[in-house]
């Protein structure tokens, strides 16, 4: 019986985390719902236990049958038929014992039938999904679109649709159009207003929607004639009962294929608007797109821990020249920076999570009833945080999936190359990790805001004020000497006062600032635990020296003159 939640340790060490106490009691109230609910916790020890358990029956299904049937799924995959999908039946499996065990639904307050679970204990199962099955977890963490009707929609709307994704509806968030892809103020998917009836229409086409014959979508759509910006877009909620759409096509992907990528045709759907009309890309889809960044953040974690897993069994067991292929310096090697960088990124996805967690249960809480100053300022705090961290860890636990997927074919050799190896469907399925909800490149433009303003070296100081066990010393020095050549780096184009030359270099700027913070997030998780990080910790802040060099030195021999040789030669056009 294998269990890929207990099986894993780090799970339980970072739910531990002290900042848990605080997020804990803020998002149960103090703990008020046990008046009402008998499945509420008393107090923190009891919610721990509770997240505890319940992560160890979602850790039972992916290793006992979620992830026995994705080679099945990824054969079979969705199908198609007279505008309706139908899933794998392994797939529709999966969703059935999922929602048998009460495990929709999960983030949503007990009000709607929900766990009213944080953020981190939420993200830890999307972690274990993944890892099971990245193409399902698509599918699953789609009910996080519900979060946006809970923020946004009214009373009515969130006691319509957040019980039937308790219940085990499905989601899907309906943005792209096939002229509007990172774009998305290009929408022109029509929104029109009845005004007899007091009833919403949409009318066009979306391309490329997760899960597009979901139940209930979340669209974005031009709900202002005669605009062409963002500020012509609104939010609406389509009811799958109303009818008024139908799936064109499914599209033949690389990877991911258990979850239906659909092109949609919206015929007079009956649509209900999502709050206020102009804000639906300005502020509801940002909400919208940081939460599913998350969760393509833990995708990639669960990807990157599968590829690391399946390289170091087969290298293990795999014998040429008399000898295990482990004991190889060039393949001991691959596996350790597989596992480091592995745990990098779940380091910084819960770092993360937390502070969204903070700051999303404060504005909460802030609707509830006037916040403090002091509450005020802690909000602001973690939000900027999130802000900061969220494009950061989408774009480097994407391409640390994609690098330790590559690595694990690597190490199997022609095998890998083969069908018959997990590590060759695990390769396919983490190439749109660093492409969907935003490519790694915006994630740099995100991001690169964060170096220029200061957030990252802020945070990196408050790291470097935490206590460490003297043996980890050495290390944070290091990390120390990074830092000071990340500033001179960060100086030298910032001096430049020319945009197009900090854009030139914003990925190695933002890069070098996500191996400085990760490095001291592995200090802090081997100061507390050196059997499972310290390694890890070692081989990581080594790697990120060695590439914050290459960046320095890039960026310390350029000029802005150089930038003509990249530019393309557009005369002939």
């Amino acid at each position: 019986m294998a269990n890929f939640y207990t099986d894993t340790p780090q799970f339980r060490h970072y739910l531990q985390h002290p900042l848990m106490k605080r997020i804990v009691e803020l998002k149960e109230r103090n703990y008020a719902d046990r008046e009402t609910y008998d499945y509420a916790p008393i107090d923190f020890e009891d919610a721990m236990d509770s997240y505890d358990k319940v992560l160890e029956v979602v850790g039972e299904i992916c290793g006992d049958i979620i992830e026995p049937n994705a080679e099945e799924v990824d054969h079979s995959g969705p199908t198609v038929a007279d505008g309706r999908v139908t899933y794998a039946a392994n797939t529709q499996e999966n969703l059935d014992v999922l929602n048998r065990a009460e495990l929709m639904g999960m983030r949503f307050s007990r009000k709607y039938g929900g766990l009213n679970f944080p953020m981190v204990p939420y993200m830890i199962s999307a972690d274990i999904v993944s890892r099971a099955d990245a193409s399902f977890q698509n599918i699953w963490m789609l009910q996080d679109c519900g979060e946006t009707i809970y923020e946004f929609g009214d009373e009515e709307q969130r006691n319509n649709y957040i019980p039937r994704v308790v219940k085990g509806e499905t989601m899907s968030m309906d943005l792209t159009e096939p002229d509007a892809g990172s774009d998305l103020q290009a929408v022109m998917l029509k929104a029109s207003f009845n005004e007899q009836e007091n009833q919403w229409y949409l009318n066009g086409v979306k391309r490329f929607i997760t899960n597009g014959d979901a139940d209930i979508h979340l669209v974005l759509a031009r709900s202002e004639e005669g605009t062409k910006d963002a500020r012509g877009l609104s939010m609406f909620i389509y009811d799958k009962r109303s009818g008024g759409v139908n799936v064109r096509r499914i599209e033949n992907k690389m990877g991911i294929k258990g979850a239906p990528t659909c092109e949609l045709v919206f015929k007079n759907a009956k649509a209900e608007l999502v709050g206020s009309r102009r804000m639906g890309l300005i502020k509801y889809v940002m909400s919208l797109m940081n939460g599913a960044r998350l969760g393509i953040m833990a995708q990639s974690v669960g990807i990157s821990e599968a590829a690391t897993r399946e390289a170091y069994n087969y290298a293990i067991e795999r014998r040429q020249f008399g000898k295990a292929i482990i004991t190889f310096p060039a393949v001991y090697e691959m596996l350790a920076n597989m596992r480091a960088k592995t745990d990098a990124s779940r380091s910084v996805l819960y770092e993360t999570c937390r502070f969204v967690d903070m700051y999303k249960t404060l504005e909460d809480i802030g609707r509830e009833r006037k916040l403090s100053p002091e509450e005020r300022e802690e909000m602001k705090y973690y939000s900027r945080l999130a802000d900061a961290f969220t494009p950061l860890g989408k774009g480097m636990s994407s391409e640390y999936a994609n690098q330790n997927a590559y690595d694990a074919i690597q190490i199997h050799g022609g095998s890998g190359y083969m069908k018959d190896y997990k590590c060759e469907r695990l390769y396919r399925d983490a190439r749109i990790t660093n492409i969907y909800e935003g490519t790694t490149q915006l994630q740099v433009v995100a991001a690169i805001r964060h170096v220029t303003t200061g957030t990252y070296l802020q945070r990196i100081k408050e790291y470097v004020a935490m206590p460490l066990t003297p043996e980890l010393e050495p290390l944070k020095n290091v990390l120390a000497k990074m830092t000071e050549t990340y500033e001179k780096m960060v100086e030298t184009v910032v001096a430049a006062k020319d945009e197009e030359y900090l854009d030139f270099h914003a990925r190695r700027l933002v890069e070098s600032a996500g191996h400085i913070i990760a490095g001291y997030l592995l200090l802090q998780d081997a100061n507390k635990n050196q059997e499972l990080f310290r390694r890890s910790a070692e081989v990581y802040v080594h790697y990120g020296r060695n590439e914050l060099v290459k960046n320095y030195n890039f960026i310390a021999q350029s000029r802005i003159e150089d930038l003509a040789y990249y530019k393309p030669d557009l005369t002939e056009q």
